[in-house]
């Protein structure tokens, strides 16, 4: 078998146009085949980059020690590179731990918690644990967050909670929307956008907002773009007081050694993010105009994942396709005809289309 560097691969693109190459360039090597085509969990089909594969095996290695030095070296690149301060970084296992221990810090059975639906669920099941009050809003016609709905929502709230771009719907909600939401947010609240997936858009993160906003809290996740959810780790952005809120629900819940070296490779190779991007639109959008010239409505997803809307129950879809092994869904109970779909690989799209168009 012959080896192929990632560094030759990076060489080969050169001369080749860039979306020509994208498979090549994102998988290094490709995951192993499964059975199932896996299109239900907004995962990466490609996981880790090659140069983050190859820190996380060096990274087994300090697996003896507390790896504290390599989690206050990963904010701090982070930090480096978005041009806020340190202090203003703190590393989790998972973002998925941040936004729940942020329910847990900012709201309570008097101040309750806003976000819109469908969207995120997570934020709602630890309000609920905590018997705070959840107030849901729908989806605006465009499919982003209804600002002004939310902001009347509770005049009482503790938090409010954007998830941009959203998921299930992969859309975006305007970043003038969400500067309106934390100028207008009820007195003593703190605003907490979900940026999971922006890297797969085209619009300004929030992160470096937080420089001005002590009331503002971003969150982002090396699960989704970086390949990297089964290594658990995500940052949460903000004023340090509030991160210190969070920290009393996990503060010394820091993510093992090799998570931290692959996330810090991630960050490093500045073509990996542009490379994934391009591929994962391409994916996408061609797979969104074949559903839509056969009469099917999707939403206008800028993420790895877009809703279609089925014309029929949509838990009656996800068990015909996984009947032929391509696994799709969730379903958002007051969105019931529609689905949510995972952008996979080249060929897992291709087999999605082909039993989608079989089955539907």
């Amino acid at each position: 078998m012959v080896s192929v560097s990632r560094r030759s691969l990076l060489a080969l693109g050169a001369a080749l146009p860039l979306l020509g190459r994208l498979d090549w360039a994102v998988a290094s090597p490709a995951p192993a085949k499964a059975d199932k085509v896996r299109l239900n969990y907004n995962e990466s089909p490609y996981g880790p980059s090659g140069a983050a594969r190859e820190a996380m095996q060096r990274g087994i290695a300090i697996s003896g020690s507390y790896p504290y030095g390599h989690m206050y070296a990963l904010a701090e690149l982070f930090a480096q590179q978005q041009g806020i301060a340190s202090e203003q970084v703190a590393v989790f296992s998972g973002s998925m731990a941040a936004l729940r221990y942020a329910v847990l810090a900012f709201t309570s059975q008097t101040r309750g918690l806003v976000m819109a639906t469908p969207s995120y669920e997570v934020p709602r099941q630890a309000a609920e644990s905590g018997k705070a009050p959840v107030h849901e809003v729908n989806l605006n016609a465009d499919h982003a967050h209804d600002i002004p709905a939310m902001l009347a929502a509770d005049p009482q709230a503790g938090m409010l909670y954007l998830c941009n771009p959203n998921n299930p719907t992969g859309t975006m909600t305007p970043t003038e929307a969400i500067r309106q939401a934390l100028a207008n947010k009820p007195k003593g609240s703190v605003l907490v956008v979900d940026e999971a997936y922006i890297d797969f858009s085209d619009a300004p993160s929030c992160v470096s907002w937080v420089k001005e906003h002590d009331d503002l809290l971003v969150l982002r996740t090396f699960s989704k773009i970086y390949g990297m959810a089964g290594a658990r780790l995500g940052l949460a952005i903000g004023h340090p007081a509030l991160l210190e809120r969070l920290a009393v629900f996990g503060g010394d819940n820091v993510p093992a050694g090799a998570s931290l070296l692959g996330a810090r490779a991630s960050l490093e190779d500045i073509k990996l993010l542009p490379q994934r991007k391009a591929l994962n639109a391409q994916l996408r959008d061609e797979t969104v105009t074949w559903l839509k010239a056969r009469g099917f409505t999707c939403t206008a997803s800028q993420s790895n994942c877009f809703m279609i809307d089925v014309k029929q129950p949509a838990e009656q879809v996800i068990e015909k396709l996984a009947e032929q092994g391509v696994m799709i869904g969730r379903v958002w109970k007051n969105w019931p005809q529609w689905v949510r779909v995972t952008v996979g690989n080249k060929q897992e799209m291709a087999r999605f289309r082909e039993v989608f168009a079989a089955q539907i």
